[in-house]
């Protein structure tokens, strides 16, 4: 089991420096209140911008080094995206890293781009899913858009306690955020993280709507439109007694 925090937060545009010294305290205070596990919003330390080539950054570069050095200084995993140049020709990608107090880290890139924002063309998809262990707890990340594809999320259930999904999903669209992030909980019988951003950015508005979501579709919910953080305990042997207690993964 592991006591997880949805930081939901705002994003100064395009402003690394910004975004880390916002971040700070939010992860201490979230490893203060005893979280094992910190989760940040869908390219939390830039905003969703399309100029791939003015923000992305090297695998080692400025945000996964701050992630990794907060990681250490408060004992626990910090999460989030982070638009990364892979080194060579290709797009540069948008990738989920998970930075642990041990100093390893683990990457996953978003295997759908949003193409309705032209993200496909300023970021390459990934090809993979990936699955950490954290405590006993199987965490399997997705990132905004993916989760509009179950398949995704099916193909990985039998493997996986906990989803996690960092977003940067607008208000005008915030009943599908909340409607999909409960169904892949109850669909899956496992905990979703879903963690998404306030603020504005130019004519978007996005007011979070954060939850964290057990296997049976109950919900811890931040409040709309501010900065928040939420915590509860992801607890393995809950999903296993839910699996238990109600098989509908067999009959897939």
């Amino acid at each position: 089991m592991i006591r997880a925090a949805a930081i939901q937060h705002d994003i100064v545009w395009e402003n690394p420096a910004a975004n880390f010294e916002s971040a700070a305290p939010k992860l201490a205070y979230a490893a203060e209140h005893g979280a094992r596990l910190a989760v940040l919003s869908e390219m939390w330390s830039t905003g969703f911008s399309m100029k791939s080539e003015r923000i992305a950054e090297a695998p080692d570069g400025p945000t996964v080094t701050f992630m990794q050095e907060q990681a250490r200084t408060n004992d626990l995993w910090v999460a989030g995206s982070v638009p990364i140049a892979p080194g060579d020709d290709r797009l540069p990608v948008n990738r989920f890293v998970l930075a642990g107090p041990d100093g390893t880290t683990h990457t996953y890139d978003k295997i759908h781009p949003f193409t309705m924002a032209g993200e496909h063309e300023h970021y390459a998809p990934g090809h993979s899913t990936i699955t950490v262990e954290i405590d006993g707890v199987r965490i399997t990340p997705l990132v905004c858009y993916d989760l509009r594809f179950t398949d995704l999320f099916w193909n990985a259930a039998a493997t996986t306690d906990c989803y996690i999904v960092p977003a940067n999903w607008p208000q005008s669209r915030s009943w599908h955020w909340i409607s999909l992030l409960r169904a892949r909980a109850i669909e899956n019988q496992a905990w979703v993280i879903g963690v998404n951003r306030v603020g504005d950015a130019g004519r978007l508005h996005y007011s979070g709507d954060s939850r964290i979501i057990d296997p049976m579709g109950e919900e811890t919910v931040a409040t709309p439109d501010t900065e928040e953080t939420i915590f509860a305990d992801i607890d393995e042997a809950v999903v296993a007694s839910t699996r238990r207690d109600f098989p509908f993964m067999v009959d897939r």
